[in-house]
């Protein structure tokens, strides 16, 4: 029988929101049985509480944003991504700001600080959800998120963005892949015709050199790169012959398509809890996903 898991202690973490720009400190503790995830923004008052759970998201441009009454708290799905994959059922997150800190893009931050400590394991079963009979949800982009009856958790993406760069990536996860070391760690990307747009219209406030994977999908001028290098406030970059920008070397090969399955299983735990089901998605984003732990928390 597993049982239900939380964290040993609390944990201490401060930076700037990828998309507000505006610096947040988030402490993440542990929490009695039966909690699940919850968010408090402690800057509204110790009532100020956002349970995370697919009914409570109000939006999922570019991130998952979840809601209650005047409390919001965006870009949850690294945090709750790396608690899913390090196993732990309860966790309060105490959140000063409206946007949680995207640290170095990826939940990389989160499980170095907890991995090593291990966790506490409590003294309740775990409650899966167990899923009776295939769950589909499609959209009109041809994304599709398939939830399936199984005796265990297994998750298989596809990545296609019709990208010569990037090409057609898969990444999957489950009892033989350690999530830690090979899914948690990977970052999130961003194509440079993107990024131009979005820092035009003010829309990344807090991107910088060492979050975020740049994909040039298309010809760029040095004009253009030395652009975005004074936008990141960085010695000059350029392209590499991989059609990436020189600002980081990739974790892996497929990392992009690793950092989609990082985001799904984020997503997914607004189900509100763990899955035994076989999942797989293709085209994946915040939307889809979210709508689909909806529809299996409508299901249970």
């Amino acid at each position: 029988m597993q049982f239900q898991q939380t964290l040993k202690k609390s944990y201490s973490f401060e930076g700037k929101g990828l998309h507000t720009g505006k610096v947040a400190k988030m402490v993440v503790g542990p929490a009695p049985v039966d909690t699940g995830i919850i968010f408090r923004r402690v800057d509204l008052g110790d009532d100020a509480v956002v349970e995370a759970l697919a009914e409570n998201v109000s939006n999922t441009a570019r991130s998952t944003t979840i809601s209650k009454g005047e409390a919001s708290v965006s870009t949850i799905e690294h945090i709750m991504s790396a608690l899913t994959g390090l196993g732990i059922d309860n966790a309060c997150i105490d959140i000063d700001n409206v946007e949680v800190p995207i640290l170095d893009g990826s939940a990389k931050p989160y499980i170095d600080a907890m991995w090593k400590d291990g966790v506490d394991v409590q003294d309740s079963p775990r409650k899966y959800i167990e899923i009776k009979e295939t769950i589909e949800v499609t959209n009109e982009k041809g994304s599709v998120v398939r939830i399936e009856p199984a005796e265990e958790f297994s998750y298989n993406i596809k990545t296609d963005f019709n990208s010569k760069v990037l090409g057609v990536q898969y990444a999957d996860w489950n009892p033989t892949v350690e999530y830690a070391e090979e899914i948690g760690v990977c970052r999130t990307f961003v194509f440079f015709h993107e990024l131009q747009f979005l820092f035009a219209n003010n829309l990344v406030k807090g991107g910088d050199v060492d979050n975020a994977i740049v994909i040039v999908e298309h010809p760029v001028t040095d004009e253009q790169v030395q652009q975005i290098s004074q936008l990141f406030n960085v010695p000059a970059l350029e392209v590499r012959a991989d059609g990436y920008l020189s600002n980081l070397v990739l974790r892996f090969p497929n990392e992009c398509s690793r950092h989609k399955l990082l985001d799904l299983i984020g997503d997914l735990r607004l189900a509100g809890g763990f899955l035994k089901a076989k999942i797989t998605a293709e085209k994946a984003g915040h939307g889809i996903n979210t709508a689909t732990a909806k529809k299996i928390r409508e299901n249970i």
